[in-house]
């Protein structure tokens, strides 16, 4: 995995992909009587940095998550204002001088582009200095599939399988973002420990280590 262009000047890691494929806090526990509840990857490394945790699905409004539990596809006009509360609190973030680990699905440009604003200093295209890095977790339709139908089944989550084709159909990376893509099936310990190497020169959580 490669760095970024970076002084250590703090960062927002995003941990991206579709629902079910292991980025937020509640998944493992019924993916895999290996995994903890808290063992997930954005959360993981929240704590294995001793940063803040974002969790995206507590920023959707409650008719956002109505519809989807109806099996109904959120449209642009239901994203903008989740993804701008998560830009804002990113930025708070950030702003402070404090690195945070997100977990948010960021399924296509236009919605990282809005994340990528939760850096002040982010201009358009400039991905290399952006502080908003992107992490995403990838896996076969029917692993997702799977997981979200699990999920759904034992914890009541809003997020139905039927939506997994949704969300894949829409996700789409240009390798000019360098977004990390990574195997979702990994451990997460494992995913966790290549992000902080690969950002250890930017991340002001490990300076401070270092210092």
């Amino acid at each position: 995995m490669a760095g970024s262009d970076l002084p250590h000047t703090a960062l927002a890691i995003v941990i991206m992909g579709v629902s079910g494929c292991g980025k937020s806090l509640r998944q493992w526990r019924f993916f895999s009587t290996n995994f903890d509840v808290r063992r997930t990857v954005a959360a993981m490394l929240a704590a294995a940095l001793g940063c803040s945790f974002v969790e995206a699905d507590d920023y959707h409004s409650q008719a956002n998550k109505a519809k989807m539990s109806k099996g109904i596809p959120l449209t642009d006009t239901d994203r903008a204002p989740w993804l701008e509360s998560l830009r804002d609190a990113i930025r708070e973030r950030l702003d402070r001088g404090e690195d945070t680990a997100v977990s948010c699905s960021a399924l296509q440009l236009k919605y990282r582009e809005i994340l990528r604003e939760g850096d002040s200093n982010y201009k358009a295209g400039c991905y290399g200095t952006c502080r908003v890095k992107f992490v995403c977790l990838e896996a076969s339709a029917e692993v997702i599939a799977d997981r979200v139908r699990k999920r759904a089944n034992e914890a009541g989550h809003f997020m139905p399988a039927s939506l997994v084709q949704s969300q894949l159909d829409l996700l789409k990376t240009d390798e000019n973002e360098g977004i990390t893509v990574v195997d979702a099936t990994l451990r997460p310990e494992t995913i966790v420990k290549a992000t902080i190497a690969q950002y250890k020169e930017e991340l002001a959580s490990t300076a401070s280590l270092m210092a």
